[in-house]
């Protein structure tokens, strides 16, 4: 079993896969080894395994997903605990006997992140091969190399640490798998792959950008401008975008500075609130506008400069 096992030496000696290791740390489990060509070694094991395979998994079922999967057997792992009786002491249930000693046992460190790590170059297209598939990457990392960590549901692609990708774990052969995001700033210098390239294919648009896209399509430059439009779901984020579209449809008139211009208003600050005046701040003569008064001023002023004179 290579995902665990490297090297086999004699007897029960082996060199474990680095991150079997690492999961066994995790989970506080030492691996025990049976001895090479020692088929009845495994016999109990083998007895155990087809014990609970016809337990859980008879008749044969079906999940729409890994945690779908996991909730089953939890539950199943749980009652069939609380109705068994334990082999040691037949008065208890497993589940009574681990209940009394739950507290004396050492807490769940959570889950392993269990994955296998490769490396892989970027093509110019985007695109990084695993397994006989292909799945894209941001348009940032074409012409280095990423690190590719391969989980059971799904496939996570990092380049300098920093997520350049993210799908899921296909496991056919020959399948290319795009995310039309990463394609995104690649549109400013071909317009015509919005409308033929293979990324943008049946892609899922929220309903107001896909409803702005569909309106733009059938007026000229309207590629361009929905370039425009996609362009500012990196800075203002996809909701924003998508509220932004509804708002142009709403007016009816779709356009990217329409769009784009309401993405601008949201971004205003809100209007300041009126602060009432506390008693204490009031005046008691409110001042009363009287140009008149400058008059007199005025009067005065040259009553004075005669009598100095």
């Amino acid at each position: 079993m290579k995902t665990a096992v490297e090297t086999v030496f004699v007897g029960r000696d082996r060199q474990f896969n680095c991150r079997f290791e690492q999961m066994c740390g995790h989970y506080l489990v030492e691996p025990d080894a049976c001895t090479p060509a020692a088929g009845w070694e495994k016999g109990q094991v083998e007895n155990q395994v087809g014990r609970i395979r016809g337990r859980l998994f008879k008749p044969r079922l079906r999940f729409k997903s890994y945690e779908e999967l996991n909730h089953y057997l939890l539950e199943r792992c749980v009652a069939q605990a609380k109705a068994a009786a334990h082999p040691d002491r037949p008065e208890m249930t497993i589940w009574s006997a681990f209940e009394a000693e739950r507290s004396a046992l050492i807490p769940y460190p959570g889950r392993f992140e269990g994955f296998r790590a490769t490396m892989a170059a970027v093509s110019k297209t985007c695109l990084v091969r695993f397994d006989n598939n292909r799945y894209s990457v941001m348009a940032k990392a074409v012409g280095r190399a990423v690190e590719i960590l391969s989980y059971a549901d799904r496939i996570v692609i990092r380049q300098d640490g920093v997520i350049v990708g993210e799908h899921e774990h296909r496991f056919g052969r020959n399948q290319t798998v795009f995310d039309p995001w990463h394609y995104a700033p690649v549109l400013t210098k071909k317009l015509g792959a919005l409308r033929n390239g293979a990324p943008f294919k049946n892609w899922v648009l929220p309903s107001g950008l896909a409803r702005v896209r569909r309106k733009l399509a059938k007026i000229d430059g309207g590629d361009r401008q929905m370039v425009d439009v996609l362009a500012a779901v990196p800075t203002d984020g996809l909701a924003a975008v998508d509220a932004a579209c509804r708002e142009a449809l709403e007016a009816g008139a779709v356009s990217a500075d329409v769009v784009l211009n309401a993405l601008a208003r949201a971004h205003q600050p809100p209007p300041t609130t009126t602060v009432a005046t506390p008693a204490a701040l009031k005046l008691t003569h409110e001042p009363i506008g009287n140009c008149a008064r400058y008059d007199g001023l005025r009067a005065l002023r040259e009553e004075a400069c005669f009598a100095t004179a």
